[in-house]
């Protein structure tokens, strides 16, 4: 493992970005110089203030200043603590939703397999961000406007969950149609192992490889769906913003001068993302036999 990673200067180096992104957001809270969300921090005095590294810039604002008086870097360091939330959050919904799905249908076959498969063929028929717009634009207008910002990461979150759990319920029964016909599974009937026992304990440990490869993958989609969610409108909200958010907010200020308010949260979303998924084609090729 050690020399395949070393052997791709690239995955290396998307690693630790994508390490030193996580980590970043993890200990925000220590590392960033105010709480943004805490708007007895805030000083209008300090708005639109230049990075540090520009004339006019503030030593104390590494990458400038919003409209309100927020560090931009600190704002950066908690928005990424909101997108990373979501994306697992959204995956770990469609990664349980799609393999439970996935192992039933695959194991059972039949009637089940047919009911689950056209399920999933028919969620197909909509791409997954018009469904989770349409999920989460609904389920706002449902709500009354104190309870949106309060609701607005649970909405989005299963939005995104929701979306996506066909992909890994075709990933999972195709794994499984290929396991159950192995000698293991045919003793472990014989010794009359019942069907969960089947499922959970011997099938499912032999197909978890592709469900974390994609898991991995689908980690990036989700925090680029609420991106776009948020872009939209339809996802966090000012009050707890996203690196989406923040782009929407910052996309106002740059034909004013003020580029650095959208253009280092979009860049940070990016090495974000690039990140995620040079890291997962790597496990991708690492974990599937047949690509070493």
């Amino acid at each position: 493992m050690a020399g395949s990673l070393l052997a791709t200067p690239v995955t290396l180096v998307a690693l630790f970005l994508l390490a030193l992104v996580v980590a970043s957001a993890i200990f925000a809270p220590w590392i960033a110089r105010t709480n943004p969300y805490d708007l007895a921090t805030l000083d209008l005095l300090d708005s639109h203030l230049p990075p540090a590294f520009m004339a006019k810039g503030d030593p104390r604002f590494l990458l400038g200043t919003d409209s309100q008086g927020a560090d931009l870097a600190s704002l950066l360091l908690y928005g990424l603590r909101v997108s990373l939330l979501v994306g697992l959050l959204a995956v770990s919904i469609s990664v349980t939703l799609g393999t439970i799905a996935g192992l039933v249908s695959g194991y059972f076959g039949g009637l089940i397999d047919s009911v689950v498969m056209r399920i999933a063929d028919i969620q197909f028929t909509f791409p997954a961000m018009m469904l989770a717009l349409l999920i989460g634009g609904v389920s706002q207008s449902l709500l009354p406007n104190d309870k949106r910002a309060a609701l607005a990461m649970p909405i989005v979150v299963l939005a995104l969950g929701i979306s996506h759990w066909p992909h890994f319920a075709r990933l999972v029964r195709g794994a499984v149609l290929v396991e159950r016909q192995k000698d293991y599974v045919a003793a472990a009937q014989l010794a009359g192992r019942g069907h969960p026992v089947l499922m959970f304990r011997h099938i499912l440990p032999n197909v978890l490889n592709p469900i974390f490869v994609l898991a991995t993958l689908d980690i990036a989609f989700a925090i680029m769906a609420e991106a776009t969610l948020s872009f939209l409108s339809f996802g966090m909200p000012p009050t707890q913003p996203s690196l989406g958010t923040l782009i929407r907010i910052g996309y106002g200020y740059l034909y004013s001068g003020e580029w650095w308010v959208v253009v280092f949260p979009a860049l940070t979303l990016v090495v974000l993302l690039v990140s995620i998924n040079i890291v997962g084609d790597w496990l991708r090729d690492l974990l599937d036999p047949k690509l070493r």
